[in-house]
């Protein structure tokens, strides 16, 4: 009899530590938006990897810049190539002045794709209205969590947001995803 006790419990114990790691990113996801929302600096200061965060957001700028000159210059090879000599140091002045607490809180309140020549939006940008903005979720490996923010007035302008595992139960956000699903 104690040995069913003992088992039962056992397995009981492994189910929720099953559910725990699976449910944690959810709830590290769950508390950067409110912290957001909230303007609560603190909370993002302690949710947020920031360092990753800018490479991520960096260099997912340059690709999107680069893109964007390719477009816009067809064929001027010489204009080109000045564009993207002189983009990558303005992405990344423009990341280090304006990633802060206040500057992700505005990102995730906005639900707004950042460009290269704006990264994040103001600190005083207002919320979107929550039945306005959509959020989907989804694994992108064993430590690697995506927040997919789509505004309504937006839907093909989506802010992914990565979070990584930092512990066996912490998540922290270090990246973000501009370049558009293949799978769409």
């Amino acid at each position: 009899m104690t040995r069913k006790i003992v088992v039962g419990v056992v397995i009981a114990g492994i189910v929720a530590l099953a559910v725990a790691l699976f449910v944690s990113p959810f709830l590290a996801a769950q508390g950067i938006v409110r912290a957001a929302r909230a303007g609560d600096a603190a909370a993002l200061e302690r949710q947020v990897d920031f360092p990753a965060f800018r490479a991520s957001l960096k260099s997912e700028l340059n690709a999107r810049a680069a893109l964007e000159i390719r477009e816009r210059t067809k064929g001027d090879r010489g204009l080109a190539a000045l564009g993207m000599l002189l983009a990558p140091s303005l992405v990344e002045g423009a990341v280090d002045n304006f990633v802060t607490p206040q500057g992700v809180a505005a990102l995730v309140r906005s639900g707004e794709t950042p460009e290269p020549e704006r990264p994040v939006p103001a600190d005083d940008t207002p919320a979107a209205p929550k039945d306005k903005v959509r959020q989907s979720w989804a694994y992108r490996g064993l430590n690697r969590f995506a927040v997919t923010l789509t505004r309504d007035d937006r839907p093909d302008d989506e802010l992914v947001l990565i979070l990584e595992r930092r512990g066996p139960f912490s998540w922290k956000l270090a990246g973000v995803d501009l370049t558009p699903d293949p799978m769409m």
